[in-house]
């Protein structure tokens, strides 16, 4: 009887575990990308072209955890593991991360701050249109993605506002499709990723919709 109490005394609570543990290894996997972005620019481990491959890891990385913020539900839903809803904001924030650093490197290296390229390219090259309002619908998700925003908003209206992540999600799968041109392999893989993950909350809502008699 004893030894079953000293195991349980030593037991961590789970929602300890999720704290101290596994959120701390997300978000340090989280800086993972930019942390060898780092390391590669510095050791000379990049192509030819760098500015290249901060421009091409900072996007992919972007939509990957877009997609990993909206595999959150679907993954709850049919697993059961309610807790995994608490990781949901930082992967959102993450994709915001990226793309502020993919943003910034056009920002910088390729218009060099000038506002008035700016309005040119979003107003005439089609991939940077798609591209800069999937950045701007980033913007009042992750400032609103605070609990005390939710309450400011209500739960439905931050519901409702949040949504905007599907749009992102599509907008930044057109703005890979349409930057790459021709080799679009791996644009339709987020595609194909992004059309289940959609399509699976669809799929889920008309399942629930209560049938009328």
């Amino acid at each position: 009887m004893d030894s079953v109490d000293n195991k349980s005394a030593f037991r961590i609570p789970h929602s300890a575990l999720i704290r101290w543990l596994l959120k701390p290894a997300v978000f340090l996997a989280g800086l993972g990308p930019v942390a060898w972005l780092i390391w590669a620019a510095l050791t000379n481990n990049l192509s030819a072209n760098p500015l290249e491959d901060l421009t091409h890891e900072t996007g992919v990385w972007t939509l990957r955890f877009l997609c990993v913020t909206l595999s959150i539900t679907p993954l709850r839903r049919l697993t059961g593991w309610n807790a995994l809803i608490r990781f949901r904001r930082m992967t959102g924030l993450f994709a915001f991360f990226y793309g502020v650093v993919h943003f910034l490197r056009y920002v910088w290296f390729t218009v060099f701050f000038d506002l008035q390229k700016i309005t040119d390219d979003v107003l005439k090259r089609p991939f940077i249109t798609v591209g800069f309002l999937a950045f701007v619908l980033m913007i009042p998700l992750a400032i609103t993605s605070t609990k005390k925003w939710i309450s400011r908003l209500g739960g439905k209206r931050w519901q409702f506002l949040h949504k905007a992540i599907y749009v992102t999600g599509i907008l930044g799968v057109i703005h890979y499709i349409w930057r790459v041109k021709s080799d679009i392999q791996n644009p339709l893989t987020y595609a194909i990723l992004l059309t289940l993950l959609l399509g699976y909350r669809l799929w889920h809502k008309f399942r629930t919709v209560p049938v009328v008699r």
